[in-house]
């Protein structure tokens, strides 16, 4: 999912928070490319902003307004003609509508319930966004099912207060990678390739290929999601996910060297074309392979 940002504040935007919209929309199991603008500001205009739009006189944690308008007990999933008429060109993506965050409010609540102001704000666009996919928690059934995909979803990103991150399928994970696909910078080669690689504790972190006019800098979408999460501190890992435009993306030799470095057992998903998967695991790719343990 594409992000829009826009800040009134001198905050920065939090790289778990993408992540989250991420994992909003594979929970949901759209798979047309999104995205979705959001504003982080004060209470002074989400107030204004409350009072214009919906006659409300007062401030609020989070506003979401939808690009889409869903018939009733549909969701964005069921939804895809409605989606694609909010296609937008330029982003290259279904515009899903616009979210407001509070973030002084998002102090006070991350305060009130004892955890960081991350969470909150990760909770906050994780609740706007199923607003935006067609959920609502005006019924009692429909604000258990909507909470239980929010959970879902901040539980894949690995933002929990307690339980620690649920690990995502392996489809989750398939899909994950093909969103990352979609950040690649390959005006090269063309061919674009996204990574989603999922940590011994359940935490996912993405990356994608980024080429350079010098051809021997490039990075592939592999390593640039395991330095990603080594620079996070995480260095034990059980699946990678790799997804391509093109052929299997089965990874380079210099990849599979770094996955030894750290995960010289890991499991490998492989995703091309109309959602085709294969699978393997780097001992099978990479025999007689020569790692830390070899060093004295």
């Amino acid at each position: 999912m594409k992000i829009e940002w826009e800040s009134t504040l001198s905050v920065t935007i939090d790289a778990p928070l993408a992540l989250v919209a991420k994992c909003c929309q594979v929970t949901e199991g759209v798979k047309l490319p999104c995205a979705v603008h959001v504003l982080l500001t004060d209470d002074e205009q989400i107030h204004q902003i409350n009072k214009e739009q919906r006659g409300v006189d007062r401030p609020t944690d989070v506003l979401s307004f939808p690009a889409v308008n869903y018939r009733r007990g549909e969701t964005a999933r069921t939804s895809e003609k409605r989606l694609k008429a909010e296609w937008d060109p330029e982003l290259g993506a279904c515009m899903l509508g616009d979210v407001i965050i509070s973030y002084p409010h998002a102090l006070e609540q991350a305060k009130e319930y004892g955890h960081s102001v991350r969470r909150e704000l990760c909770y906050l666009l994780a609740h706007a966004l199923f607003h935006l996919m067609g959920y609502d928690h005006m019924e009692e059934d429909e604000k258990k099912e909507m909470r239980k995909m929010e959970e879902k979803a901040l539980g894949m990103a690995g933002v929990t207060r307690d339980e620690g991150a649920i690990a995502p399928s392996d489809e989750e994970l398939c899909a994950l990678a093909r969103q990352a696909m979609q950040n690649s910078y390959s005006p090269y080669s063309r061919y674009a390739v996204g990574a989603a690689l999922l940590s011994a504790d359940g935490r996912v972190f993405t990356g994608c290929n980024i080429e350079n006019a010098s051809f021997g800098l490039t990075n592939c979408a592999e390593r640039t999601a395991m330095f990603k999460a080594v620079s996070e501190g995480v260095q034990e890992f059980s699946t990678i996910a790799i997804a391509s435009n093109g052929a299997p993306p089965y990874p380079c030799g210099a990849c599979r060297q770094v996955l030894n470095e750290f995960a010289p057992g890991i499991r490998l998903l492989v995703t091309w074309g109309e959602g085709q998967v294969a699978e393997t695991t780097l001992p099978q790719l990479l025999p007689h392979s020569f790692g830390p343990k070899d060093l004295p």
